[in-house]
């Protein structure tokens, strides 16, 4: 049990790290919440005053090393990374950067801890569903090769390939999570296929689609990935097995893009609103979703959230996000 661990969280303010940071302080664990920026609608505000929130680029190395020296790190879950494909093909070496070096910095410093004597006592690695690359053979397994192509992609392999190779040649207790796409309150990324189609209904917008609708993804809801992280993490406390292993993240219910808006559509009680297919987007894979197989056999994690019951839990948010921003927009 994480009960009185110093824990790092780093990328704490984006859309996953809130509800890690919540399921580890709920377990007792004193969190380290790092991150390059503080968004000022970010729900890791929630939580002020009960995670020690630290401004870190995780791509300068000293800065890393100090933090978990001088904090006392116990255990890394690292989740900080560029985490739109979008902005990956308009900045592919500020992404590959932060993904690649940010999480070789983590690494390093940790091999560096462990060799002055005081080794942690795990790094969880947040991979991706999209380090696997464009494959053939679906749903994706733990021992496929990464095969990224694209800069996102190949960012998300690397992370993946130096993550093994530091358990492998230096003996880190590390793990990996590979997930799905993931939706839930606390997403700001609007590009993004379920906040962009629910901010849409609510302004009585049609929704738009960028790729032709029938792209192949997971839609996995966030607590429920919040919960397998947390779970992976308490496993490795107490078994050191599991160590070098990569995990998949899924509900094992992959829906084409036109289908999850078909979904929040009907959720919404706006099934009006027709999609517009605009048919431009690059870069995509046609269809990649992964078997949690793994997951639910070793460990006896399975998802508490159907995707209606996601959304139903995930609307209401946006709808409270969306009047507090229209309250704050200036009146013309």
């Amino acid at each position: 049990m994480f009960g009185g661990l110093k824990v790092l969280v780093t990328g704490c303010s984006g859309f996953l790290g809130p509800w890690l940071c919540q399921r580890l302080l709920d377990d007792g664990a004193s969190v380290v919440g790092a991150d390059i920026m503080f968004d000022e609608r970010s729900r890791i505000h929630d939580l002020s005053g009960k995670v020690d929130q630290i401004r870190l680029d995780v791509q300068d190395f000293e800065a890393v090393n100090r933090l978990l020296s001088e904090k006392k790190i116990e255990f890394v879950f690292h989740l900080a990374a560029q985490a739109i494909v979008g902005v990956a093909l308009e900045q592919p070496l500020e992404t590959i950067s932060v993904n690649v070096m940010g999480t070789s910095n983590i690494l390093e410093c940790a091999r560096r801890l462990a060799a002055g004597g005081r080794p942690l006592k795990g790094i969880l690695v947040a991979s991706s569903d999209k380090a696997y690359g464009d494959q053939e053979n679906l749903p994706y397994l733990e021992d496929a090769p990464m095969m990224g192509r694209f800069p996102y992609d190949v960012s998300k392999s690397c992370a993946d390939l130096i993550s093994r190779s530091y358990f492998h040649s230096f003996g880190l207790p590390i793990c990996i999570t590979r997930c799905g796409n993931l939706f839930g309150a606390g997403d700001l990324n609007f590009s993004r296929i379920v906040p962009g189609t629910i901010r849409s209904c609510l302004q009585g917008e049609r929704p738009v689609i960028r790729s032709d609708g029938s792209l192949i993804r997971d839609y996995i809801y966030v607590q429920d990935a919040a919960v397998a992280m947390f779970l992976i993490g308490n496993t490795m406390l107490e078994d050191d097995t599991i160590f070098g292993e990569a995990f998949n993240i899924s509900n094992d219910k992959p829906l084409s893009v036109i289908e999850i808006v078909d979904e929040i559509r009907a959720a919404m009680h706006r099934v009006d609103l027709v999609p517009v297919i605009e048919n431009t987007a690059r870069g995509e894979i046609k269809a990649q979703y992964l078997s949690s197989k793994r997951l639910r056999q070793r460990l006896g994690w399975a998802p508490q959230f159907t995707l209606r019951e996601g959304l139903l839990q995930t609307i209401p948010w946006y709808e409270k996000h969306c009047r507090s921003e229209n309250a704050r927009a200036p009146q013309r």
